[in-house]
């Protein structure tokens, strides 16, 4: 089994969080398609908290309150990831939690592969 080292950006915020008039995550993951990031993907969590401490869960009456947790999810490599964080941090400015961290890709991935 052949591994390539990576790196992995997730940036956590509440799906209600907007750059102007557009939804936060939307504005990232163009950001990172953008910057030709190799893989990105927003997941929404059931349930979460953040810096304020108020558990968010996905229950009906909230669904259409737009609370939920949102994890944005980019993988690439070290070089790419580490360029592209002082833009996200200017995007998201204190909005959000951004954490690295290195990772090895198993499977093919060509569009990490193809920058060895």
């Amino acid at each position: 089994m052949q591994t390539t080292e990576a790196r992995k950006l997730s940036i956590y915020m509440g799906d209600a969080t907007r750059y102007g008039r557009r939804p936060m995550c939307r504005t990232i993951v163009k950001l990172l398609h953008e910057e030709e990031i190799a893989g990105v993907t927003v997941l929404r969590g059931i349930e979460g908290y953040g810096s304020t401490m108020q558990i968010r869960m996905a229950k009906i009456e909230f669904l259409s309150l737009n609370l939920l947790p949102v994890v944005i999810v980019a993988v690439d490599h070290k070089e790419k990831i580490e360029a592209v964080i002082p833009k996200v941090e200017e995007v998201a400015g204190t909005e959000g939690l951004l954490s690295a961290e290195k990772v090895e890709v198993v499977s093919p991935a060509p569009a990490v592969a193809r920058v060895r």
